[in-house]
């Protein structure tokens, strides 16, 4: 019997866990991407060097392949693609003008706007001239974003007008589209509420919340930690479901994993901040299955097929965390330095670089070192232990004088 054929769009670590379970669920695994050398392709049955986000070029190799699904497992970037090719080949998925309005920042929120949803001032643009005949109706401080960008890269918060072209720049250099949106900070209650959703049959299926964690040193807008559950009240859990619930209805989403950041105001309105229409990165399906028992890769990958979607009784207990090794500056990566006494925390241990490897500032989820994925005792221990993770975790680099003495000798061998 021939296997069906499932096309992943991408490879790189974060996929692996798709495509490994691809394979034990018995599909035919198709990958691509324009990154050989990234690690899921190994796995596949076939690797095709093809740009994700080429929705023309994705669909036509699609066709020939004569795939049964698609997935854009963990990436914002391919999750238009995936919609489109399934949209064009009639295969389960979400309508592609939908999940276009979820990836792309500025169409979002004047979605949000048009339907009634809690959102702070805000307005896209792809000119600086717009945005400075524009910014004298923004109250500062504001955040200014590329609109397409993952991982927090290329976001930035002004104070003053004076900022405001740098900040334009560097946002612009990180979309693809060429746009970005602005928009008035949004001062919050208690941490921000990052996880992953699920639908199915259009229904929110599962979905598991906790909270984001920030390195104010290093940068307020890349997360290295979600910490779950949340402390926010069940109240405001069951509040942000029946909106996500009513945003899924509206979008005609039919089925899928959706990552989803909330913010709480000083009022208590829910604000739906970001939803992707993809996983959550950093291993969040990982660490929710730890928590919940519920395995999203599986069901992301089903559903992509056409499959029933079943499960065991869903039982959320415990304290977990995942954690994004990061340092605070670039440099050569001399040692991963961690506590004896959190040995028994670890869950799993994933290093993506090597001694001797350059590391960046965590201005970005590329610049990830590896992820820890923790369980805890109690609510107390797992806050205290991530809020002050570096007494209990270290990132040594290379000084400055060894770096430059082993430059020197370099040069000198070279000679």
């Amino acid at each position: 019997m021939n296997k069906k054929r499932i096309l992943l769009l991408g490879g790189s670590y974060f996929q692996v866990p798709s495509v490994l379970a691809a394979k034990e669920m018995g599909y035919h695994v198709i990958t691509c991407d324009y990154v050989p050398e990234n690690p899921g392709h190994q796995y596949a049955d076939e690797y095709y060097n093809i740009s994700t986000t080429n929705k023309e070029l994705v669909l036509e190799l699609a066709e020939k392949l004569k795939i049964d699904g698609i997935v854009a497992y963990a990436s914002d970037p391919a999750a238009p693609t995936a919609a489109y090719v399934a949209e064009k080949l009639k295969l389960p998925g979400n309508p592609y003008q939908s999940v276009k309005i979820l990836a792309e920042k500025d169409l979002y929120r004047v979605f949000l706007s048009q339907n009634g949803f809690n959102l702070p001032k805000s307005m896209g643009f792809d000119t600086l001239v717009d945005v400075l005949l524009e910014i004298d109706d923004f109250s500062f401080p504001v955040m200014i974003k590329p609109v397409d960008s993952s991982g927090s890269k290329g976001v930035c918060k002004i104070s003053s007008d004076s900022e405001l072209v740098s900040a334009f720049e560097y946002a612009m250099s990180f979309s693809r589209v060429k746009r970005i949106v602005i928009e008035e900070y949004l001062v919050k209650k208690g941490p921000q509420i990052h996880g992953d959703a699920f639908v199915f049959e259009g229904k929110l299926f599962f979905s598991y919340l906790g909270d984001h964690h920030y390195d104010e040193k290093v940068n307020p807008f890349v997360p290295y930690s979600t910490t779950l559950p949340s402390v926010h009240s069940s109240d405001i859990m069951s509040r942000i479901e029946s909106e996500l619930q009513r945003l899924f209805n509206l979008l005609d989403i039919k089925h899928g994993a959706f990552n989803i950041e909330v913010r709480i105001d000083e009022d208590d309105r829910i604000f739906l901040m970001e939803i992707g229409p993809r996983n959550g990165g950093n291993l969040v399906p990982q660490l929710e299955e730890y928590a919940s028992g519920f395995n999203m890769v599986n069901a992301t990958l089903g559903a992509a097929m056409g499959e029933k979607i079943s499960v065991n009784t869903i039982c959320k207990k415990g304290f977990f965390a995942y954690y994004v090794l990061h340092s605070d500056r670039d440099g050569i990566l001399k040692e991963i330095k961690i506590a004896p006494e959190l040995y028994e925390n670890i869950l799993e241990k994933h290093i993506f670089k090597n001694t001797g490897d350059s590391v960046q500032s965590f201005q970005g989820s590329n610049a990830s070192i590896g992820v820890l994925l923790f369980q805890f005792s109690s609510m107390d221990e797992m806050i205290e232990t991530i809020d002050n993770s570096a007494k209990y975790i270290q990132i040594e680099l290379e000084s400055e004088e060894i770096r430059l003495v082993s430059k020197i000798n370099t040069h000198r061998l070279a000679i």
